[in-house]
């Protein structure tokens, strides 16, 4: 019983983990971030969890600990289910961290912190249950439920299963799990034996000291920050989607069930030299590459590298374990290590770096960790002193190589800014025919950019020009005189350059850092002579809020990594578009994509609501500051696309595959769309 309830819990701890992030993060504009704070949440309640357990063992007797946990128990069950209010979507203006931190807490505060405790508390219940005995095992036994609960996710649960049947489905078996626990722990009431206990406690070795203490927690919260970091690395240069939240989780607890469950899988003489080739393969996909990793050996190249990382970490936090009696309070620093390095990729990082510093520190960091380890390496050929001294001259090279590629990557750059939702450059690049180009970067995405020269400024350039799909779209339109165009995404604002006196323009853009760029770096937003106006917010929440626009065009054109956010495909939105489009109006979705076949989806949208759909690619000659581009043009009229230059041969059909599933805002499947 104790096996099964400390399986369960886990399996539904990290089940919910990708499955509530999945639910909530298209109110916060589909960020790669999104998940970043999630993963804050849940190690801070990881550590709320291990520390109620501790509080519960060291200050309560046996049975006001059992009544104490069946109350609570009750008190979680009757939270259920577990499916977030939209009162909790966001506002313009609020901070997103703090806005997940509490609308997790509100949706799954006390059922997550139960299970959470559950793992460190019924050890400790059986080791004074049972005098002797080890339960380190059932740690092990613990993270395999986790892992197991996450690799099931993405490939048999979310492709089946409706999001709000999926949070049913869960608060279903924490009432099964809520039995289970307290039924082990009213059978553990009338095991306490208050004599053996006090013998137990005797008998155990004395109390860990500052300096063992400060060491759990900064392995586990250096495993932890690589974890996040390097997450987000891959959501940044793919997509915010659970499969990539789900690898690296999974890696990160597939080294806790080896570490854990023998000693034989971590050898402290083997992994350290290999921990030196990590970090250098790690920091050169980070700087040396240029980003021009292919993403196909990014993903499994990046996550060897975790999971040799945290195979040491981990590695030696088993090895230096303590005596069963101080079993919480190590699974409690633990739990803080963990808390520690999500809020510093989470919360610090965003706020008071100008980059993403915090993967080259957490990797310096695994570095330093790595020379601490090496003091106690006994060669048989090798003194300790050379060890040592070579472990230190690693590091310092290490530190030495990022500090000068963070330098050099910085430099040329007009503006370097970062928040939430992620960095944003701007720099001047000399081209050989266009001359002085200015362009904006998020990530590794160009957002737009603009030809300097006097005679060219405002000219429509990158996905923009004449010859895209939405740049043939406003010809048309713009032959019939004024019209009104919404755009979600604002980047430079280079659709601007298509404004004339007497059109509208309506901006729709999550991030509030972007349109001070726009207007201040670049000339197509300030020399519009349009009635133009950028609206704050998440597209799909402004909209909704808004009574209908009747625009001629509406482009969606917001890309969080390298594709449009999951919710701004959905049937549902496409609803909310063409309820702000006039009859006859052109929807223009970006979908050029290097990893995502997205054709099929808009497509399947398309034929549901009777509209016709066309793809739009264009490979311009000047590729200077013009860029290949894929559109699909989806519109309620055949009309709209009957008239030049739309109807020369540049309009492609589509037909959806047979049995592709539409997607809706209770369900997408990312895996049926990677290119192969």
């Amino acid at each position: 019983m104790y096996a099964l309830t400390i399986f369960l819990s886990a399996f539904l701890l990290f089940q919910v983990q990708p499955m509530i992030a999945k639910i909530i993060l298209p109110w916060f504009g589909g960020s790669a971030a999104v998940w970043s704070a999630a993963m804050l949440f849940f190690q801070l309640l990881l550590l709320a969890g291990y520390s109620y357990a501790w509080v519960l063992i060291r200050f309560l007797k046996p049975k006001a600990q059992v009544l104490t946990h069946i109350g609570l128990l009750a008190l979680g069950v009757a939270t259920l289910p577990i499916l977030p209010s939209a009162g909790w979507k966001p506002s313009p203006g609020d901070d997103p961290t703090l806005r997940i931190i509490l609308l997790l807490g509100a949706t799954i505060g006390l059922p997550y912190l139960l299970l959470s405790a559950t793992s460190p508390l019924l050890q400790a219940w059986y080791v004074r249950s049972r005098k002797g005995a080890m339960p380190y095992r059932f740690f092990a036994l613990s993270n395999l439920g986790s892992m197991l609960a996450l690799i099931s996710y993405p490939f048999a649960v979310e492709p089946r299963f409706a999001t709000s049947l999926q949070a049913y489905m869960w608060s279903g078996g924490f009432v099964v799990f809520a039995v289970t626990c307290a039924g082990v722990a009213w059978f553990r009431s009338s095991w306490a034996d208050a004599v053996a206990v006090e013998k137990f406690e005797e008998a155990a070795a004395d109390r860990p000291s500052a300096t063992q203490l400060i060491l759990w927690m900064s392995f586990a919260a250096c495993a932890s920050a690589l974890l996040v970091s390097v997450t987000n690395h891959l959501s940044q240069n793919v997509a915010p989607i659970p499969l990539l939240w789900v690898v690296p989780l999974s890696l990160y607890l597939l080294t806790f069930i080896l570490c854990f469950d023998s000693d034989k899988f971590y050898n402290r003489s083997f992994f350290l030299p290999q921990l030196a080739i990590v970090l250098g393969v790690m920091a050169y996909i980070v700087y040396a590459s240029g980003g021009n990793v292919n993403v196909f050996a990014l993903i499994p190249v990046l996550s060897i590298c975790l999971f040799l990382a945290c195979m040491f970490c981990h590695g030696e936090l088993s090895a230096r374990k303590p005596h069963p009696r101080h079993l919480t309070i190590f699974y409690l620093m633990i739990s803080l290590g963990g808390a520690v390095g999500g809020l510093f990729v989470a919360f610090i990082a965003p706020r008071f770096f100008p980059s993403y510093l915090e993967l080259p520190i957490s990797i310096v960091a695994c570095g330093v960790l790595g020379v601490v380890a090496a003091w106690d390496v006994v060669a048989e050929r090798i003194p300790p002193a050379v060890i040592r001294t070579l472990a230190i001259s690693g590091v310092i090279a290490l530190t030495g190589f990022c500090a000068y590629k963070e330098g050099e990557d910085l430099k040329g750059y007009r503006v370097t800014v970062r928040n939430f939702y992620g960095m944003l450059k701007v720099r001047d690049d000399i081209e050989e025919k266009a001359g002085p180009v200015r362009v904006l970067v998020h990530g590794t995405i160009n957002h737009g950019e603009e030809v300097m020269q006097p005679a060219l400024l405002t000219t429509p350039t990158s996905y923009y020009t004449a010859t895209s799909g939405v740049g043939r779209a406003m010809t048309v339109l713009q032959r019939k005189g004024p019209v009104r165009v919404g755009v979600v995404g604002l980047g430079a604002g280079v659709m601007a350059a298509w404004s004339r006196a007497g059109d509208y323009f309506r901006y729709y853009e999550i991030n509030p850092i972007v349109e001070g760029i726009a207007r201040t770096q670049f000339f197509f937003v300030p020399r519009s002579q349009a009635d133009l106006k950028v609206l704050l917010g998440d597209a799909r929440l402004v909209l909704e809020r808004q009574e209908p626009q009747n625009f001629d065009l509406l482009a969606i054109d917001a890309f969080s990594s390298d594709s449009i956010p999951v919710h701004l495909l959905t049937r549902e939105a496409f609803e909310l578009y063409f309820r702000h489009l006039k009859p006859g109006g052109i929807l223009a979705v970006h979908i050029s994509n290097k990893y995502l076949t997205l054709e099929p989806v808009v497509q399947r949208n398309a034929d549901d609501m009777h509209k016709t759909a066309y793809v739009i690619e264009d490979d311009p000659d000047n590729n200077e500051y013009m860029s290949a581009t894929t559109w699909m043009l989806v519109s309620g009229s055949d009309a709209a696309f009957g008239e030049t230059p739309l109807d020369h041969g540049i309009l492609n059909t589509y037909k959806t595959p047979s049995g592709f599933r539409a997607w809706t805002d209770d369900y997408s499947n990312i895996i049926k769309i990677l290119k192969q």
